[in-house]
């Protein structure tokens, strides 16, 4: 994998109107946006409607049209993060529009946050319990989003939002603890 300095500076030149670097910063980019969506779907069932791949190259597609001064790796997955979550969203309220109690585009997540190790999480609902965690504490969420959706280590969390390991750690284990009640509720 590319080291951090490399994909920063090609985002910076990119930014800064260097179309080259967008052709150097692109099989870098794609590959790691690959293992984040590799790693949300680890544990759907075949035959999903919405593969890896196809998310990537949507998230890809949008990620390239943004008008955004990207700052750093950190930044560029952080967004990117947000951006697959909000299209697994979408694709799963689209699919359910037409189908009354249809299924939902399940999504296994951190087992930290089950109601028991064998469960799955309902992407709309976890995505509705992020929601209303934001609503409550936008920091912890934010840090959720991160590390779940935008694959960011606690160092790059640290960069993103300027919070301490320890802080990071703190938030995570409320946030995780509050969403395990909520979801658990359902």
């Amino acid at each position: 994998m590319a080291n951090d300095i490399d994909i920063t500076g090609l985002l910076r030149a990119w930014s800064g109107g260097d179309e080259q670097a967008l052709d150097s910063l692109t099989p870098l980019i794609y590959d790691e946006l690959h293992r984040l969506a590799l790693r949300v779907f680890a544990g759907e069932r075949p035959g999903h409607t919405l593969q890896p791949t196809a998310l990537v190259n949507e998230a890809y597609m949008q990620l390239m049209k943004a008008d955004v001064p990207w700052q750093d790796r950190a930044h560029f997955y952080a967004l990117s993060g947000r951006l697959m979550r909000r299209l697994l969203v979408n694709h799963a309220n689209s699919r359910n529009a037409g189908k009354r109690g249809g299924k939902v585009v399940n999504v296994t997540l951190n087992e930290a946050l089950h109601a028991g190790p064998d469960a799955e999480t309902d992407l709309l609902k976890l995505d509705d319990a992020l929601t209303q965690l934001a609503a409550v504490d936008e920091r912890k969420a934010q840090l959720v989003e991160l590390q779940y959706f935008g694959g960011l280590s606690f160092r790059e969390m640290e960069n993103v939002t300027g919070l301490s390991s320890s802080t990071i750690d703190r938030h995570l284990r409320i946030a995780r603890a509050w969403l395990k009640a909520e979801l658990s509720e359902d």
